[in-house]
């Protein structure tokens, strides 16, 4: 096969998702691999698009932040712009990941404090018999 196209099963591997998943970001736009038939043939546009996606996804960003910077991509002389974008994003997101480390840390010191307590009654229970 072409080395600049890839089929779904190639896409699948090399990029560890389902082919659910694929089908997925094609029904929703994101992606838009080349039809042979049945086939779906990925172009090197496609990959890079579906690593995009795949790193907004592990950031926290929705399908539709995604799609507007990747939106923004496509479009001759907007790279600034997509930067600018991006980088707004990326705060906005770094902000509210913050915020939930805080509230985690706030609630594994409760936990610990709970356990500690449940610790030292059956200690306590222990010593008593």
């Amino acid at each position: 096969m072409n080395d600049d196209l890839k089929s779904i099963r190639e896409m699948c591997d090399d990029f560890e998702v389902t082919a659910r998943t694929l089908r997925f970001y094609e029904s929703k736009e994101l992606l838009s691999p080349l039809r042979v038939g049945t086939k779906r043939l990925f172009t090197r546009r496609d990959r890079a698009r579906l690593k995009l996606i795949l790193r907004g996804k592990r950031f926290g960003f929705s399908l539709e932040e995604i799609r507007q910077l990747l939106d923004m991509y496509d479009m001759e002389g907007q790279q600034h712009l997509q930067l600018q974008k991006s980088y707004e994003l990326a705060l906005d997101r770094i902000a509210a990941m913050e915020a939930q480390r805080a509230e985690l840390d706030e609630a594994i010191n409760e936990l610990r404090g709970q356990m500690n307590w449940a610790e030292a009654m059956m200690a306590s229970r222990d010593a008593a018999e």
